[in-house]
């Protein structure tokens, strides 16, 4: 790779400390780094309209020739107004510009210009308001738009962006070898980098758009392929692949559906190879993985093995002990449960018990990964919503044994496409189908003014011996957000909800008090839980048959049906009540996806496309590499070709140390941050 696109800023011209630090906001450290600053979109000025024909209160592109300027002028809280008079040669225009003296100097009197900006409307004409321009001799019609922090501004930008595109090419190089550009169709790298910052054309944008996506998405599959190549490592815990466990499925309360008996082969083939399973079980909200874990879990302990499950939280720990128990117990399968909230000596006795091998499946919350819990024979790792820990406390659970098996339960549906990159590191197994006889749950959107006949439906459902659900969304559960779902609970008792027995649960309770507000849900003690996303996971309550969901415009499409999920678990009709207020054309697309799918598949490939995958998982500890230029919800086909390309290349080059790679290699490392081929 060439040295000196890999220096600091600063080795461009006109960037002195300070205006590499406004880089630095940006994530852009080094010259390369800004060639790597893609635009979100482009501006074509090709699409001009007269000032006639522009639109008021919109934005228009305007050909211009300046006629006067005035002076800037200061005016209230340091708001500085600049104003030019311009025109097309049938009528004038105001361009107005606040704050940025700097730009409204570059408009020379008499000089023409291509402007972008919005129009509007006052007793003195037209005004065209904060535009993008460039003088009408520029080569380059199409401009792009970059995400920019205060005090850059887009010309300087594209200034220093020329700068960065001259010393590329004072220094040319290449990543791919001309064999893979020629197979797949790909443009140079460096016709590619000028012409994303610079096109001669929107099809030549769109050539070097997927030359660079391609480039991104081969290298994240490099990353999770090589990590995944070094996680096959031997086990010390092969298992014997003629142990029977024919008799517990046949003993489990129901049947299994077609996905959970292919699930379970995959794992159980997976637990009598030499190397660790290393496998993602993804599911539905109820589609069973638990009883395939279950299956899991007898497999191992029939080959004489421990196996341990670790939940995000202890209600949902709890839930795995009750069930597990009861699928085991005929069987002579010990179960234990191990979380924090045990006395000091019932977490001694445990511990003992543990390290001895009395237990041959252990489930708890992170507790179970602490020092000084230690195992006779870990051999199944499972670790269940494993997105919600971090890597740190799910390297530390497998780290309790020799190189265990490893297998990562999670009940939020991902797009097989984003699933593939996240996951790459593992594989996958799918469960689609839900069991038999559950009924889908009938959806409805409705507005805040429908609130009190919603309430009516509920309050008909709790006459019929049902229980419901009511969710108030807390984004952040401070003081105030906390005071205001309180508020609601009071108000509901007192109106819609007088004479029915709730309660309220959130995030801020302790963990007693969540478990004893729950267990007393579950025993029917509760009428109506009022609650935040507490209860997005795992939460079991078969009579629950209604819920309510408030401001639901502030939910993701996928926790959505994450929420809705807690409903429709037993024999009876359930019914998603979704209430928001929100009419923009937007929120009405999402609650109609919501009344109208049950797929939470589905579901999430609408949501990916809507949020992109960064507000998709919002702070969950992915590990995914930010991406900067793939569409993850869109790239299905570059996608497939990068994983290809990228399962050529390791097959010649399993660790890149060939020289035609050691430019791929570089970026490989760049974008993990680490040198995971060491």
């Amino acid at each position: 790779m060439p040295e000196k696109l890999f220096g600091g800023t600063e080795t461009l011209k006109g960037v002195g400390e300070a205006k590499a630090e406004k880089y630095l906001k940006l994530g852009i450290k080094s010259v390369y780094d800004l060639l790597c600053h893609f635009p979100k979109n482009y501006l074509d000025f090709h699409n001009n309209v007269s000032i006639e024909d522009s639109e008021v209160n919109e934005y228009n592109c305007l050909k211009l020739k300046i006629k006067s300027k005035s002076a800037p002028q200061a005016v209230r809280n340091r708001l500085v107004v600049c104003k030019a008079v311009a025109t097309d040669g049938t009528d004038d225009i105001t361009v107005v510009m606040f704050n940025n003296v700097y730009a409204f100097q570059y408009l020379k009197t008499g000089y023409e210009y291509y402007m972008y900006g919005k129009v509007t409307e006052n007793l003195f004409g037209k005004e065209i308001t904060s535009p993008v321009y460039i003088h009408s001799g520029e080569k380059n019609f199409i401009q792009p738009i970059y995400k920019l922090t205060q005090g850059l501004t887009v010309n300087v930008l594209r200034n220093d962006m020329k700068q960065a595109i001259a010393l590329m090419k004072s220094e040319p190089f290449e990543t791919l070898p001309e064999s893979i550009m020629k197979k797949y169709n790909l443009c140079p790298l460096m016709w590619s980098l000028e012409n994303i910052h610079f096109p001669e054309s929107k099809v030549s944008a769109d050539m070097a758009r997927r030359r660079l996506a391609f480039d991104e998405l081969l290298k994240l599959q490099l990353g999770m392929m090589i990590m995944k190549n070094r996680s096959r490592t031997h086990t010390g815990f092969k298992m014997d692949s003629s142990v029977k466990i024919s008799d517990f499925v046949k003993s489990l309360p129901f049947e299994l559906t077609g996905d959970q008996k292919k699930a379970s082969l995959e794992i159980i083939k997976d637990l009598c190879r030499d190397v660790p399973m290393n496998r993602l079980l993804q599911g539905d909200v109820g589609s069973g993985k638990t009883a395939v874990a279950g299956i899991a879990c007898c497999f191992a302990a029939r080959n004489g093995v421990q196996s341990a499950l670790m939940a995000p939280t202890e209600i949902l720990a709890v839930q795995h002990y009750r069930t597990l128990s009861s699928f085991f117990e005929p069987f002579g399968i010990k179960v234990c449960l191990l979380t924090g909230s045990l006395k000091s000596r019932e977490k001694n006795e445990l511990r003992e018990k543990i390290a001895s091998g009395e237990y041959d499946v252990i489930v708890g919350t992170h507790a179970i990964i602490q020092k000084d819990v230690e195992y006779k024979s870990l051999g199944l790792v499972i670790t269940d919503e494993q997105h919600r820990f971090g890597v740190a406390q799910r390297t530390a659970l497998a780290e309790k044994g020799n190189t265990p098996h490893k297998l990562v339960m999670s009940a939020t549906p991902i797009p097989r496409t984003l699933a593939l990159i996240i996951y790459g590191d593992l594989d996958i197994s799918v469960i689609a189908q839900l069991p038999k006889g559950r009924k889908p749950i009938k959806t409805y959107a409705i507005t805040g003014k429908m609130r009190h006949r919603a309430f009516n439906f509920v309050r008909q459902r709790l006459a019929e011996g049902r229980q419901a659900y009511v969710v108030c969304p807390m984004i952040e559960e401070s003081e105030s957000e906390l005071f205001a779902v309180k508020s609601y609970a009071e108000n509901a008792v007192k109106s819609d909800l007088a004479g029915y027995r709730t309660e309220l649960l959130h995030g801020k309770m302790k963990p007693a008090e969540k478990d004893s507000v729950m267990n007393d849900f579950r025993d029917g003690k509760i009428d109506v839980l009022i609650c935040t996303t507490v209860v997005e996971v795992g939460v079991d309550v078969p009579n629950a048959s209604v819920i309510v969901i408030e401001n639901a415009e502030r939910f993701g499409l996928s926790q959505i049906h994450q929420l809705r999920g807690r409903v429709g678990r037993g024999q009876f009709e359930s019914t998603c009540i979704l209430i928001t207020d929100n009419t923009s054309e937007e929120c009405l697309h999402r609650m109609k996806i919501m009344s109208s799918k049950t797929d939470g598949f589905e579901i999430s490939e609408e949501d990916l496309k809507m949020r992109g995958p960064g507000d998709f998982f919002g702070n969950a500890q992915h590990g995914l590499p930010p991406m900067k230029i793939a569409d993850l919800s869109c790239s299905n086909e570059i996608m497939n070709m990068a994983r290809e390309c990228a399962g050529e290349i390791l097959g010649d080059d399993p660790m890149l140390e060939k020289e035609c790679y050691h430019s791929l290699k570089m970026d490989v490392i760049r974008l993990f941050d680490k040198d995971i081929t060491g």
